[in-house]
């Protein structure tokens, strides 16, 4: 036993270890996704962190042991989002043509996201940097980690937060989109998009290729508008 448990702290010092686990986490999630027939609630992302958590906490493992070994996903997070503008270059004469509408959802899905998360913050008696660590939680990843350090809130909080919100969007969001009567797929993964920034934009493609341009498309020009909105609405409202 003691034998295990001293190859078990010597891996767990390897770079490779929890790049690995992560991986295989996914790998895990995505299979299941699949065998359940692409149930929007068997998210491979949320059974990827239940995977993980349970891991990390049985073997008493830190996050920055974890962090360490995994930053080279945390890394392609940058590369992956820009390459989101791909989709609103291939599907540009849909948006010139759907301009308004997009624009006016793009602006008032933003601002509630913030003014909604803060409200209900507040109500919970939640106050100062964790406060603040809730504004950019509809942004993806890289984004609202900036805007979060800008702002004075936690980036490791605000990270939290973005999966929480990116996982809870992805599930939801089919069967809302359904219970609204909303059948257009541009509006569909827009606001998908905008919501739940890079898992929902995953799911959105899963559902249809339209949905996840345009999730995409809701993703990027959010991203941009939270880093512009963010310390004036900090301003004006905290």
């Amino acid at each position: 036993m003691t034998d295990i448990l001293d190859i078990w702290s010597y891996l767990a010092e390897g770079q490779l270890l929890w790049l690995t686990a992560t991986i295989i986490a996914f790998l895990i999630g995505d299979g299941l996704f699949r065998l359940s027939g692409n149930k929007p609630y068997v998210n491979p992302v949320l059974i990827s962190m239940v995977l993980l958590s349970t891991l990390l906490t049985l073997t008493d493992t830190s996050y920055r042991t974890y962090f360490e070994g995994a930053q080279f996903i945390h890394f392609l997070l940058g590369p992956a989002t820009v390459a989101l503008a791909v989709p609103l270059w291939q599907n540009w004469q849909k948006v010139k043509s759907a301009a308004v509408p997009l624009l006016a959802a793009l602006f008032v899905g933003s601002f509630v996201a913030m003014a909604a998360a803060v409200a209900i913050g507040a109500a919970m008696g939640l106050r100062g940097d964790v406060l603040l660590s809730l504004v950019p939680k509809s942004a993806t990843s890289p984004v609202a980690i900036g805007v979060a350090e800008a702002i004075g809130g936690l980036p490791t909080l605000t990270v939290a937060l973005v999966l929480i919100t990116g996982v809870i969007g992805a599930i939801v969001t089919t069967p809302v989109n359904n219970l609204l009567g909303i059948r257009d797929y541009r509006g569909r993964g827009f606001a998908t998009g905008v919501a739940a920034h890079g898992i929902g934009t995953a799911r959105a493609f899963e559902c249809h290729g339209t949905a996840g341009a345009f999730a995409g498309i809701g993703m990027v020009l959010n991203a941009i508008l939270t880093a512009l909105l963010a310390p004036i609405f900090v301003q004006i409202f905290l």
